[in-house]
């Protein structure tokens, strides 16, 4: 069973965090915690900072992170629910952009607050290690909220006090470049105060930050592009940041890709940083987004409501050897990863159990074998495998309806090879730096793919990311960080994908070696329109409407110094 320190340390904090008032921008929610009896000891200064593993991520995980990383990406459709993210028509009244947003500037509120409080009320009995541990985890926690915001909504107001927002007369947006800034800055703070090892189970460390300077310093070559060239300064600096914690975390890949997605695989050895959830009565705590994903009760907990979600035809068509001639032709991958990310008719999962019937009706149940359209089927899906981990008799007793025990992860080690990589290739049309590809043949080979001779071009690296982290919400802030210096290419890569209907026929039931996938003719919507005027998010309305000074064009933040 997973570790319960950084839950039992939320509990201890009472309900921080649990606030989601309207002007959550503009003062800190009415709960927050400003005893300063609270923080007296090592113990309540981290007890304070637990919550902003779980709680305040709550309305983005819950469906955001997918609806926003992974429906708008492509790597995933959906034939009837948010087709609004799925046809690249999020709007300010979208209801998963108003959640995303909403949550962020939860995390930076809660942040700032935590910040202010351990400055104000820390204890003599306070550890100068652990009051720096916990401003560094705010910090953290903040710039990685800040990245989602300014990688969706561009310009965005830089908060670091919101209680002097009360005298305020209205946000002001501060430039793409001094958010970006603003972030490296925290996160830089972070590496030099968080300790190499946690200081309790599933807490960041310093190769946490560091992992995060290392996705950060690849972004921000883009962001500083000049002419399309990528600032070489941040290439080099994300490459010296990934090669540290590959080199020096102490960190691995798991041997089996679908480990990391086996409960309870929470805060594994290939684990930078994940969100801490618990199985617990209190909504706030627990993984939802397994109910909204998981395709049916029948492997669910009266829950299971994704059974129109599933793998793009796009998403499908880069596993190699899968699609064959258009899908007329019976074709499979070797690539594990789909299995583990994606359900394929006949695909036998037995840590999960799934109830079945008989023509009776009479109910049985079986390790998890996923159906087979009907022979005059012409739609079907290849419905989520990933974070779907099954009934609570599956888990110890450890689920119930929209309440799961499994974390989701933010940094994976995985990332730390794929970004060496494409911080090696840079501005190269190839790379064929042997470090480069023995980096990325850690990850291409423990997918059960032979190892990649070829040089690396950066659709080979994409197309890996892809593939590697489908249904982690990253698909988006890949195109994101293309967007900033090749717009063009990012629009393309968008345009092209198929997001339509099909129906998935394997060759045999049971045990099925290949699939066929044939397009649903009847349906039309199969494409989006990415460009200039819909790439980035809108200000949510509501926002929008309660602080008109968000309208306004964005300024330089002012650092001081």
């Amino acid at each position: 069973m997973k570790s319960r320190y950084i839950f039992i340390g939320s509990l201890l904090a009472l309900t921080l965090f649990s606030g989601c008032e309207k002007d959550y921008l503009e003062r800190p929610p009415l709960d927050t915690l400003v005893d300063a009896n609270f923080f007296k000891n090592n113990e309540q200064v981290l007890a304070a900072s637990a919550p902003l593993y779980s709680v305040v991520w709550k309305d983005y995980v819950d469906k955001a992170s997918w609806a926003l990383g992974d429906l708008r990406a492509g790597t995933t459709f959906r034939a009837w629910g948010n087709r609004d993210h799925v046809l690249f028509n999020t709007t300010e009244v979208s209801s998963e952009n108003a959640e995303a947003y909403r949550s962020f500037f939860i995390v930076v509120g809660q942040a700032n607050t935590l910040i202010q409080n351990v400055n104000r009320y820390a204890g003599a009995e306070v550890s100068p290690e652990i009051k720096n541990h916990a401003i560094a985890e705010a910090r953290f926690m903040r710039a990685t909220a800040y990245t989602f915001l300014v990688m969706n909504y561009g310009p965005v107001p830089i908060i670091e006090n919101n209680l002097a927002l009360l005298n305020d007369g209205g946000l002001i947006r501060n430039t793409v470049e001094s958010v970006w800034e603003f972030i490296t800055r925290d996160y830089l703070f972070a590496a030099e105060n968080l300790p190499a090892m946690p200081v309790q189970p599933g807490r960041i460390t310093k190769w946490s930050a560091e992992g995060m300077l290392a996705r950060t310093y690849l972004t921000r070559a883009g962001v500083e592009a000049a002419g399309g060239v990528r600032e070489q300064e941040h290439l080099d600096k994300a490459k010296e940041y990934a090669d540290r914690v590959i080199s020096m975390s102490g960190r691995s890949l798991l041997p089996n890709y679908a480990d990391l997605f086996r409960y309870p695989y929470d805060n594994n050895n290939e684990s930078l940083f994940e969100q801490q959830w618990v199985f617990t009565t209190n909504y706030g705590y627990a993984n939802t987004m397994v109910s909204q994903i998981t395709f049916s009760n029948d492997i669910a907990n009266g829950d299971g409501w994704g059974g129109d979600l599933g793998a793009s035809w796009w998403m499908l068509s880069l596993y190699d050897g899968l699609i064959q001639d258009d899908g007329a032709k019976p074709g499979f991958t070797l690539d594990q990863r789909l299995k583990a990310t994606y359900m394929l008719p006949g695909a036998h999962y037995p840590e999960i159990s799934q109830t079945v019937r008989d023509a009776d009706g009479k109910e049985t149940e079986q390790g998890l074998i996923f159906p087979s359209p009907a022979a005059t089927a012409d739609q079907s899906f290849a419905s989520i495998k990933k974070y779907v981990v099954g009934k609570a008799k599956d888990l110890g007793g450890q689920a119930m309806q929209q309440r799961y025990p499994n974390n989701t992860y933010m940094l994976r080690l995985a990332e730390m090879y794929l970004i060496y990589a494409e911080a090696t290739l840079g501005n190269s049309a190839s790379t064929s730096d042997a470090k480069a590809l023995e980096y990325f043949n850690r990850v291409h080979t423990r997918a059960g793919l032979p190892a990649y001779e070829d040089p690396l071009t950066w659709d080979t690296l994409f197309e890996e990311r892809i593939k590697e982290f489908a249904m982690e919400g990253l698909a988006w802030y890949d195109l994101v960080r293309l967007h900033y210096y090749n717009p063009e290419k990012a629009y393309s890569i968008v345009n092209s994908q198929d997001r339509g209907l099909f129906v998935i026929k394997p060759n045999r039931m049971p045990n099925p070696t290949a699939w066929t996938f044939t397009k649903t003719e009847w349906f039309a919507e199969r494409t989006a329109s990415a460009n200039s005027g819909n790439f980035e998010l809108p200000i949510p309305a509501a926002e929008a409407s309660q602080a008109p000074s968000l309208r306004n064009a964005p300024v330089p933040y002012d650092f001081g110094g």
